[in-house]
């Protein structure tokens, strides 16, 4: 693959640089707030202006921790502005979110000084607070002037450019929830909202009826006609219009949509909707997530999921303390190097059947392994929605979808379209598709990437919307895995950071405890109650959430097994 990692964001940079430079952007007529609603009279949020005799230095970084306050059109960063600026500066054309702001003199004259701002842009907040990874640099000038004896700024780029910190202190992340292309799951999108806002529900019910953000938008499947429109909350009631001619099957997984975003919002348990002066649902005045329990986007941590480990080549299953090979051909062939379990029971693995041949087989746990192609390099599997067709990476390069018939068992494969792949430098050493097989997160040349999946009528899969996250992991990711939050589980080759958690949008990234893992970390799997990894000595565990240890524990059945976790999904 060509070297591409590197150039696209110098490329990104220098074009930044250059539109910052002339102090504008390009222009976008989208709306690009944080949300609808950013200017209401319950906003608490105390006003952030210039202090009276304020130096130019701390008042320009007063300004820019101001800019992440959208509350009256952005009436407090305007405030640090020559009045004739404050009306014509844009700050909704772009807003860029970096790690943080350095500030360096470049001119002095007589009432004025001109800055250079610098610093390394990590993403973006576009319309309705989707945030979008980037990896560049940021550079631009500021003059200010003294006027009746304050600095105030007189020259500005358009757009808004916030520090990171400032993200995390103004904003919350929350998520909104839509239909995969088979309408059978729902999938996270997150959204960052400002917290000095209220209502926060009407903003969420809003924003989900405008629909998914354009990154995720092809991988998903809209039941709302055109003319759905959200009329407000009045006495407790959400209320609808406009969705007269949706059948009662789609209202419903609508109202699901409706109420696990509420739910996890935080916003209640128990909820009322009517559309065009009807219940949402017929007969169920008032609804909770009890009632679209089958639609559940997020697995309970105290949800059992099947535990499988490959050792010494071969399946096997773990069940409490009990370690024993799966009954099939796949816990005693003992040439299998990786592998993958569906919920269903089909294991998908791949074999080693000479030192430059790896052999691509599925099969159920039960029965015997069929063999579906051969390649010099195979990676790990990783399984759709359904269970019946999986995922890999011939001579990491051509990433293949596998279908094996349920009917016949026979298998077939076909290229997936990755062609926004390709670009990127190094090879495709690992890939994972989340839990609806919405999204896919790949690692490239030792890097982290994620991307969308989307399907076409003519059935051809699709991965496109390719990101990079977490690129100070510096190239030393060697395995990672979706967690049910939507988050990842990444294990990398660093002594000091062997495991690491990042946001399922790329907005952070996290060191996990590891205070006894000895890396390089070569497998990770997540359950919703228990994290698992394979280090350079053997397969540990640690609780998903709850825990204050540092610390891992060996698998109980496992101790002294070196083996890897695989997670039946």
């Amino acid at each position: 693959m060509r070297s591409f990692r590197k150039a696209a964001a110098l490329g990104s940079a220098l074009a930044l640089f250059g539109c910052v430079a002339c102090s504008t952007l390009p222009h976008n007529t989208d709306p690009q707030v944080i949300g609808s609603f950013e200017a209401h009279s319950g906003d608490e949020s105390p006003f952030l202006g210039p202090k009276a005799g304020q130096e130019p230095d701390l008042l320009l970084r007063d300004f820019f921790t101001a800019t992440a306050i959208p509350s009256g059109d952005y009436e407090a960063a305007r405030s640090f502005m020559d009045p004739a600026i404050s009306e014509s500066w844009d700050p909704t054309e772009s807003i860029l979110v970096v790690d943080s702001i350095d500030l360096n003199t470049v001119h002095v004259d007589a009432g004025q000084i001109e800055y250079s701002v610098r610093g390394n842009i990590i993403g973006s907040l576009n319309s309705g607070g989707a945030y979008s990874p980037e990896n560049a640099g940021y550079e631009a000038r500021m003059t200010l002037q003294q006027i009746s004896g304050e600095w105030r700024i007189t020259d500005l780029p358009s757009g808004a450019v916030i520090e990171r910190n400032e993200l995390r202190n103004r904003y919350q992340p929350q998520s909104l929830y839509f239909y995969e292309q088979s309408r059978k799951a729902l999938i996270s999108d997150r959204r960052w909202l400002y917290s000095g806002q209220d209502p926060m529900d009407t903003e969420l019910v809003t924003l989900l009826i405008e629909g998914p953000n354009a990154d995720l938008k092809p991988a998903t499947s809209s039941l709302l006609p055109e003319t759905a429109t959200f009329l407000g909350v009045e006495d407790g009631e959400y209320r609808f219009s406009g969705m007269t001619a949706m059948s009662q099957e789609d209202k419903t997984k609508f109202a699901a949509q409706l109420v696990w975003t509420l739910n996890n919002a935080g916003m209640g348990q128990e909820f009322r909707a009517t559309a065009d002066g009807s219940p949402l649902v017929e007969g169920l005045d008032i609804m909770s997530t009890d009632e679209f329990a089958e639609f559940n986007p997020q697995e309970s941590p105290t949800s059992v999921s099947s535990l499988f480990v490959l050792y010494e080549g071969s399946l096997w299953s773990v069940k409490a303390t009990a370690v024993q090979p799966v009954s099939g051909s796949a816990g005693t062939v003992g040439d299998i190097q990786s592998a993958d379990v569906s919920a269903g029971g089909i294991v998908a693995a791949v074999r080693k059947k000479s030192p430059d041949e790896f052999e691509f087989a599925m099969g159920e746990t039960t029965g015997e392994l069929g063999t579906a192609l051969s390649a010099k390099t195979l990676a790990r599997p990783t399984f759709e929605l359904n269970g019946q067709a999986a995922w890999t990476v011939e001579d990491g390069e051509r990433i293949v979808r596998v279908v094996r018939s349920s009917a016949t068992g026979q298998i077939t494969d076909a290229a997936v379209d990755s062609s926004e792949v390709d670009g990127i430098n190094g090879e495709i050493s690992v890939i994972r598709l989340s839990n609806t097989g919405a999204r896919i997160a790949m690692i490239i040349g030792g890097y982290v990437y994620t991307g969308v999946v989307t399907r076409a009528t003519n059935g051809k899969h699709r991965i496109v919307n390719v990101h990079e996250v977490a690129p100070e992991l510096n190239g030393s990711a060697l395995s990672l895995d979706w967690q049910s939050d939507g988050s990842l589980l990444v294990g990398t080759s660093s002594r000091n950071s062997p495991v690491w958690r990042i946001e399922q949008d790329g907005s952070a990234s996290s060191t996990m405890p590891s205070g006894n893992i000895s890396a390089p970390v070569v497998a990770v799997a997540a359950s919703p109650s228990t994290l698992y990894v394979t280090d350079s000595h053997a397969m540990l565990e640690m609780p998903a959430v709850g825990s204050d240890s540092s610390y891992w524990r060996e698998v109980p059945g496992l101790q002294g097994k070196r083996s890897s976790p695989i997670i039946a999904n």
